[in-house]
């Protein structure tokens, strides 16, 4: 019998705030080994985080802190002028909250994942990844960073002695360069859920990816993300479980 492989599995979630609400958390947890929880910033508030870490917890899977720009409008995903400075203090203060609220319950984190314009900024400028390593490092060095694979960040982390898991993306398309395909761009999501699917098990697999331009990359592959924030969420996590599951991969 093979040995089965193994593939970290996360996901966003805790993103509604006040009475608005975003995504199914409870019906995805499920599907993924990783969760990566908003931090008040560009979504969450004090007892949606309270409340999502008691359900992750249910649920025996690791947790991380999700900090992103101050931006509850634009939800993170526009990219705001800030200093690194600035971006430290907003990663301390966020994962900080998160820590605090962890600890309420006897909980711990074991990672953190910036979110949307953050991610993106810090995959591509080193003195962004460099304050959000730095950070990161000094609130705890056990800490776990999660970043684009093969970015500013993941080399940051590195850099500074930190743990690092390369991420890549279930529904999102690639750049030649092993980029994202921006948001702003019309095919940045794979619209065809057995093309995401057929995504997932080629970079679980070989760790290559087809680009939009028709080139395959070869990428580092330690954590694969699902979007937690679209109507067909939990339906698509079910189908990758299961296409990992009967490509003999373990989740976790």
């Amino acid at each position: 019998m093979k040995n089965k492989r193994h593939i970290d599995l996360n996901c966003d979630i805790g993103e509604s705030y006040g009475s608005w609400i975003m995504g199914n958390d409870a019906a995805i947890l499920p599907y993924v080994s990783a969760v990566n929880i908003a931090c008040g910033f560009h979504a969450g508030d004090p007892s949606v985080m309270m409340d999502t870490l008691a359900l992750a917890a249910r649920h025996d899977v690791h947790i991380g802190a999700h900090p992103g720009f101050q931006d509850l409008q634009g939800f993170g995903r526009r990219e705001l002028q800030v200093t690194p400075r600035e971006v430290y203090n907003l990663m301390v203060y966020q994962i900080g909250a998160l820590m605090a609220c962890a600890r309420c319950q006897e909980l711990s984190l074991r990672h953190v994942k910036p979110h949307g314009a953050l991610y993106n900024l810090a995959a591509r400028s080193a003195s962004i990844a460099d304050a959000i390593a730095s950070a990161v490092y000094d609130v705890d060095p056990s800490l776990i960073i999660y970043g684009l694979s093969g970015s500013a960040l993941t080399k940051a982390g590195l850099d500074k002695g930190l743990r690092v898991q390369h991420e890549v993306f279930a529904d999102r398309t690639y750049q030649a360069d092993g980029s994202l395909t921006p948001r702003t761009d019309a095919n940045a999501l794979i619209a065809n859920e057995d093309d995401a699917v057929e995504q997932v098990l080629k970079l679980a697999k070989t760790g290559r990816v087809m680009t939009a331009q028709g080139t395959e990359v070869q990428l580092q592959v330690d954590t694969i993300c699902l979007h937690g924030d679209n109507m067909q969420a939990v339906a698509f996590a079910m189908r990758i479980a299961n296409a990992l599951a009967n490509d003999n991969i373990n989740i976790g």
